[in-house]
């Protein structure tokens, strides 16, 4: 039995380790606990296949917080991101859009398709960043709970709606069709060319069990705008090395400021006594007790899991209960050797295969993907997102060879056979995608080396991420800020004295962005924010 910590935290997540980091920095006696022999929870580099490093769950970043890479002094530990500064959305029998950080390139590219969405094009990006940036502090926000009467409680809410509404009624009219519009019709008060809304529509569905006629996922599609690396709005990249680099990089500022890190370890229960957290127990006996225990772990798996039912309010367990999961994405990655040939490339070159390759070639499609996996089937010809990472960071493959990254959506967790039938249908899943990214490029099949297929229950099984949520739980407007996990226990503490949450089902939600862990450590820390 140990007792000489200060704070246990539970799971090696992006999200925990940065919690972990800020009560390190505090001087609070920290322990990190991780299940897997590897840091990073989903986001985690590994070479799957000799001399390849895949990405293996998420594979961009784009919304890690620019005041946790200073606060934390990530460049100093590692952090090292490569621009992800294009988007090319092929078509089956010509070279579709392609979108560059080049305003006037994209507006020109935009302008074969409608000479009128071009024209449009600032105006939409000026709203977007507008709205985005009055979105953006609440990020950094403990949410409140407007059910408290409390004065100061009373206060916290109306500041928080304050800075969400903006200024006048034409922010809060737009802020209003976003959270109530599906991200379809929300493009489709701007732009006019199908091929256009499609390919925009498709950042309105990541992670989520929605299609882009949805409402609500215009909202979806603002979360990931919010993109910024280091201060520059609306950016995306990858991290040298993959993306476990970026967790690397804050265990190794979190270990700098003295906290412990143990890999191998897992947890089986937090440790009670009474109505109190007092450590953990880990998987092989051991006892580990601190008078604090973060978890980093979903909502679901940490109160019915780990604490129990038995010791959780009703209304609590009832919300959790509710509390929506519905995987519906899967990963592909592949070992090449050599780049793939597409059938309609936009330029010469392979500056178009630098950014991501998204297979979106008209809302319809979008559509058919989610109607299949509304009855419980893998989509036929799914939404893939594709990134071609060692063509901008070499170390990732051997000279010549490439990975690649695929996002697969939908791959619903819920098949209609069951969700413990996914490994009998792994490969079938793995050939679907190379099936649909054959049509774009046919020699791809025979440049794969390797491939590595997992679907949503082998994102529960191997990662934790209960119903293989990449999110820990929906991003859906009943499922946001003080309602996220549950009403009443959004503030990052839990009916469990001594126990907190900090991990994506927390507020603000998913992503690589640390957010979560970065405020509920201030919410320990008895910090404003």
């Amino acid at each position: 039995m140990t007792s000489n910590y200060d704070a246990i935290v539970v799971g090696g997540g992006h999200n925990a380790l940065v919690c972990a980091a800020y009560l390190a920095r505090a001087g609070r006696k920290t322990l990190v606990l991780e299940k897997r022999d590897v840091l990073g929870g989903a986001a985690v580099s590994e070479e799957i296949f000799p001399g390849f490093t895949y990405s293996v769950c998420s594979y961009v970043v784009s919304l890690l917080r620019p005041q946790i890479i200073r606060d934390l002094d990530l460049g100093r530990h590692g952090l090292d991101l490569i621009p992800l500064e294009s988007t090319w959305t092929p078509q089956p029998d010509g070279p579709g859009l392609y979108r560059t950080a080049d305003p006037e390139f994209t507006r020109r590219q935009v302008a074969q398709l409608s000479a009128r969405d071009a024209e449009v094009l600032p105006e939409f990006a000026r709203a977007m960043t507008r709205v985005g940036r009055l979105a953006r502090p609440l990020l950094e926000k403990r949410p409140p709970d407007p059910m408290a009467l409390a004065p100061r409680e009373l206060l916290e809410t109306l500041r928080f709606a304050r800075t969400a509404a903006g200024n006048g009624a034409e922010d809060a009219a737009l802020q209003a069709r976003l959270f109530t519009m599906s991200a379809v019709d929300f493009l489709g008060r701007w732009f006019e060319s199908p091929e256009l809304i499609a390919a925009m529509s498709v950042s309105g569905i990541i992670g989520t069990f929605l299609g882009v006629r949805s409402p609500g996922t215009a909202y979806v599609l603002l979360h990931h705008y919010m993109g910024e690396i280091d201060g520059s709005y609306r950016s995306w990249g990858f991290q040298r090395g993959g993306t476990g680099g970026v967790s690397e990089a804050i265990a190794s500022s979190a270990r700098s400021h003295g906290a412990g890190i143990r890999t191998g370890t897992g947890v089986e229960r937090i440790l009670m006594r009474g109505s109190r957290a007092e450590g953990v127990v880990c998987e092989n006996g051991d006892e580990i007790r601190a008078p604090i225990v973060v978890s980093g772990c979903d909502p679901r798996r940490t109160l019915l899991g780990f604490v129990g039912e038995e010791h959780l309010p009703d209304d609590l367990a009832q919300q959790l209960q509710r509390f929506r999961f519905r995987g519906s994405s899967a990963k592909v990655n592949l070992a090449l050797d050599g780049l793939p040939n597409f059938r309609h490339p936009p330029a010469a070159g392979h500056e178009h295969l630098k950014g991501d390759i998204t297979i979106a070639p008209s809302v319809d499609y979008l559509e058919t993907a989610y109607d299949d996996a509304k009855y419980g089937e893998p989509s036929r010809r799914p939404f893939l997102d594709v990134v071609i990472p060692s063509l901008s960071d070499p170390t990732v493959a051997p000279p010549g060879k490439h990975v690649m990254s695929v996002f697969v959506q939908y791959a619903p967790y819920h098949l209609a056979s069951g969700p413990e039938t996914w490994p009998s249908r792994r490969e079938e899943l793995g050939d679907t995608v190379l099936d649909t990214l054959a049509e774009y490029a046919p020699d791809l099949k025979e440049r794969v080396l390797h491939r590595q297929v997992l679907t949503p229950w082998d994102l529960e099984q191997e990662f934790g991420l209960t119903e293989g949520n990449i999110f820990h739980g929906e991003l859906s407007l009943e499922q946001l800020a003080f309602l996220r996990p549950a009403a009443g226990w959004a503030r990052y503490a839990t009916p469990i004295g001594g126990l907190w949450m900090c991990g994506s089902g927390t507020h603000p939600g998913g992503g690589i962005m640390g957010a979560p862990g970065a405020n509920a450590a201030r919410a320990i820390l008895g910090e404003k924010s």
